[in-house]
Parts: structure tokens; sequence; C-alpha cells
């Protein structure tokens, strides 16, 4: 079966919602866990849209919140296709927030879902693959990779058995810690 191919275009999702005082926290901004349960379905939207299967998330790798969402602004979020691997995808995702009396809109947020298509027993479904047709495109996929290689690094680094705290020790002396683990030397 030959490889279906679709730009971020064709699966792009964009949602606005006006920010109410149920959303807002103690100090009167928008509550974090309320975007990231915001973030966390126009993921599945799109990735769900590129795969035409149902998808479930497997990682958050950057939430940045960069400003606070007051309430009455309106939130927008768009989200694009950024990487697709065999059952996988990376949803990046841009908030903003504007205020309706002045028109005023600000950067909120930034982040990065990794999406797993699935069929109906929970196996991964293969999704279709992205067309980079500009420039644009291309940063996002190559970002993508880097992120997903820090990753794979770190695991590699931290995660396995052979790990000697005592190598690390001169990389904690800058920090406010104190290492009192007797295991480490």
């Amino acid at each position: 079966m030959p490889i279906r191919y679709k730009s971020a275009d064709e699966s792009r999702v964009v949602i606005s919602e006006l920010m109410l005082p149920s959303h807002s926290n103690f100090s009167g901004k928008i509550h974090g866990g309320y975007v990231l349960s915001l973030l966390d379905q126009i993921a599945f939207a799109c990735a769900s849209k590129h795969s035409r299967a149902y998808c479930v998330t497997a990682s958050v790798d950057t939430v940045d919140f960069l400003n606070p969402i007051e309430v009455g602004e309106l939130v927008t979020m768009r989200a694009s296709i950024n990487y697709v691997g065999r059952t996988s995808m990376v949803v990046g995702i841009r908030v903003e927030a504007e205020n309706i009396q002045t028109g005023t809109v600000k950067h909120c947020n930034s982040s990065y879902f990794t999406m797993v298509a699935r069929d109906d027993d929970g196996k991964g479904v293969e999704v279709d693959g992205l067309i980079l047709d500009d420039i644009t495109a291309i940063k996002r996929f190559l970002k993508a990779l880097k992120r997903i290689e820090m990753k794979r690094k770190r695991r590699e680094e931290f995660d396995h058995e052979d790990f000697v705290p005592s190598d690390y020790l001169a990389d904690l002396e800058k920090y406010k810690v104190k290492v009192t683990c007797t295991d480490t030397l």
C-alpha cells in the first residue's frame, strides 16, 4: 500500500474560547490546568484529523507559559502536525490571548504534544506522511527530531543500571543542593 502524504494545513485545527471567571485560579488568572486541558483536546483533534484514527497522548514534551491569560480574554489555539513517525505525531500548539476591548494580542503558550494513533484494539496505527511545503514546516520537523533525540540521550545517560552519581557531583556544586546520599562515593 503506497504511503499517503498530507500537508500540515490539511490537519490544522484552530479553536477560540472566551475565558470565564470559572476558569481562573486564586490570583485571578486563567488556571494553567484549564489551559492544559484545552491543549490536550486540540492536540487530540489535530492528530486524529491527520491520522483518521483515535489518538492518545503519549507525552507532553514542552509547555512554556509565557504570559498570563486574563478573565475576559479570547484565547485562540492553533495546532498543526510538526512531525510524523510510524504511529506517532508531534503536534505543535500556539496559544494567543486577545483583549477583545483593545484588540491587543499576546503569545501566551507554546506546547508540543506527542500523540499516538490507535485502532479499536488499542494497537498502533500507521499514520500518513507529512508534506514539508515551506521553510517553517522543515524547521518544525527538524526541531521535533532534535527534541526526540535529546529525550533519547537523557534516557540513555540517566536511566541505565551503570549510572554512577559521583560522575556528576561537580555538576551539582553550582546548585542549591546538599548531597547526603552515601551511594554516590
